[in-house]
């Protein structure tokens, strides 16, 4: 299932619909909550939170946590270590690991779990401008999925953003 996502999620003011391929309303990100306390909140279309991204970052290491019902569900971090190319990492709170490597630059990388593509993310199946798709396999966790694309899009911005 193809998703369409705006870039620089974090400074939208409004509120804002991530749509389907079909342009049906998917999740609502919450422009108020963004506004007042930079915390990103996404909403079902029946206006439960299923999903919020924290953008004060956690450690000394920029690193951004993704919650759901008042628990940490995921970690969002750069990769040590890893020549060559940049890669991002979520620890998911139940242990589990998912890597994101590709071209983060031109919106064209992979959200792999145990070496297994759970989402792919690229700018060519949308012309809009200042968005990018997301393509997510049957039967994964939706709304984590996407706030990890926009954890990495936000966190390489800023690494880009610093070394400028």
């Amino acid at each position: 299932m193809k998703f369409l996502m705006r870039d620089r999620m974090f400074s939208i003011g409004d509120d804002h619909w991530i749509t389907t391929e079909h342009g049906e309303k998917a999740y609502l990100v919450d422009g108020k909550v963004l506004r007042i306390s930079d915390t990103f909140e996404l909403k079902d279309p029946h206006g439960h939170t299923v999903a919020v991204i924290k953008k004060k970052l956690v450690s000394v290491r920029d690193a951004m946590k993704i919650e759901r019902g008042g628990e940490t569900l995921a970690t969002v971090k750069k990769k040590l270590f890893t020549p060559f190319r940049d890669k991002y990492e979520a620890q998911l709170h139940d242990g589990r690991e998912l890597e994101v490597h590709g071209d983060f630059f031109d919106h064209e990388f992979d959200i792999d779990e145990g070496g297994h593509r759970v989402a792919r993310v690229s700018r060519k199946w949308f012309t809009f401008r200042d968005t990018y798709g997301i393509d997510v396999k049957d039967g994964q966790d939706v709304p984590l999925l996407l706030c990890v694309a926009v954890c990495v899009d936000h966190l390489q911005r800023l690494e880009h953003e610093h070394h400028h």
